[in-house]
């Protein structure tokens, strides 16, 4: 689609720090970064739709076999115990825990599988020249379900669940086990291998050079759907993208403070009682313990899973922890219009962005415990409560993380030098 006034040599800008850039050619499997922040702007991705529509229509294939066949069995004695993917979030529902099993659902089945079925009805029309009807949307649809597609995170919580069992019965990986590891492998090949250029050209604005300016300074916002710099319109005119037609809301998230403080005030208070409150109790024989999230740490250690135990505190404690102070420290440094170390903060955000979701292993690893351990009296596993609160209180960190908008933090350092 051409766009008078735009060129693939035209302008685009960071996604962290808005500043502007020319689009220069690299070369193959190269990739440039923001001179400002070090964020990745683009990369050159020889073949990247075949190679991605390829990859995806694998991991669809893959997907269908992990949740057609038995998952894992669990073995005692004589009794076998099958459970399949899904398993644990109805062994959830059944417990009283439909909110748990509703976010594991989606976190581990359904979003997954619209990322890939979405990807797939972009890329395979695309590969054969036809652009598929509600590109946009769809497309919208896919990058807003990608961060909460968590089958990495599933399968981390299954290998804890693995070592919590082994003392207690055998442990069988199904057919659907490996097709999983399948999955996860070559889902994240798809993504390492996807060019968003496949679907929207890098395209600009013609203008001359930025100068290390920011695109707000030179009267340009992002589009979030296709990346492209979009003028500001006429006064009362509206605001939507020249390319796929999506709605730009102005320079900068809107309210995207106000909405990070809130979001961080809630998931600080749900983190309380999550941590009290017991996650889960094993009953063995008639007789069990109710276990939080620490003592599930403390029990890994007694085991001798001293990797497994790090691992599960760095994420069930450290990471909501860490991420709550980080996004705290990044919304009081841009209020006060701070220009310390603004790079720093950047990378500190999209670490912070990046590693939120893994706090979700807990989560998964109730949901696989409950649906494997349901032997009656020899032995069965039933949530508690405090698995409710953190899985409310890792969605809701997710949500702030999402919601502040990390331009913000160059904005109140170069307003701040502006007034010097």
């Amino acid at each position: 689609m051409k766009i008078p006034g735009y060129a693939p040599d035209g302008l685009m800008a960071c996604h962290a720090c808005d500043g502007a850039h020319r689009i220069v050619p690299i070369p193959e499997g190269g990739k440039a970064l923001c001179g400002r922040c070090g964020t990745l702007l683009y990369r050159n991705l020889p073949r990247s739709l075949d190679h991605s529509a390829a990859l995806y229509l694998s991991a669809l294939i893959l997907f269908l076999l992990a949740n057609s066949f038995p998952f894992v069995a669990l073995k005692y004695g004589d009794r076998v115990e099958q459970s399949l993917l899904v398993s644990g979030a109805f062994a959830l529902q059944r417990a009283g825990m439909p909110e748990l099993g509703v976010l594991v659902l989606l976190t581990s089945v359904v979003f997954p599988l619209l990322t890939i079925v979405g990807m797939l009805y972009l890329l395979l029309p695309l590969r054969f020249g036809v652009r598929p009807p509600w590109m946009t949307q769809v497309w919208q649809m896919v990058r807003a379900l990608s961060p909460w597609s968590l089958i990495g995170v599933f399968m981390l919580g299954l290998l804890v669940s693995v070592v919590k069992l082994q003392d207690l019965a055998t442990i069988i990986p199904g057919i659907a086990f490996f097709a999983f590891i399948g999955l996860l492998i070559v889902s994240a090949a798809a993504a390492a291998n996807f060019d968003p250029s496949a679907l929207w050209p890098q395209l600009g604005p013609v203008a001359k050079s930025a100068a290390g300016r920011s695109a707000a300074a030179l009267g340009y916002a992002t589009c979030h759907t296709c990346d492209l710099l979009v003028p500001r319109p006429a006064k009362g005119g509206a605001w939507n993208c020249l390319r796929c037609g999506s709605h730009v809301h102005g320079m900068r998230l809107p309210e995207s403070i106000s909405r990070t403080w809130a979001l961080l005030a809630a998931a600080t208070l749900l983190l309380i009682p999550a941590n009290l409150y017991p996650v889960m109790t094993v009953i063995r024989f008639g007789q069990g313990e109710p276990s939080t999230i620490l003592s599930g740490v403390v029990h890994l250690v007694e085991d001798g899973a001293w990797p497994l135990a790090l691992l599960v505190f760095f994420a069930s404690f450290v990471v909501p922890v860490t991420k709550i102070a980080s996004l705290s420290l990044l919304l009081v440094t841009v209020q006060r219009g701070s220009a310390w170390r603004v790079r720093d903060r950047t990378l500190l955000y999209r670490v912070t962005e990046a590693v939120g979701a893994w706090s979700m292993i807990d989560v998964f690893l109730v949901g696989i415990l409950v649906a494997l351990v349901q032997m009656d009296a020899l032995a069965t596993v039933r949530p508690g409560i405090g698995a409710t609160f953190f899985g409310a209180a890792v969605v809701l960190t997710m949500f702030a993380a999402h919601a502040f908008d990390p331009r913000l933090v160059w904005d109140s350092a170069l307003n701040r030098k502006g007034a010097r």
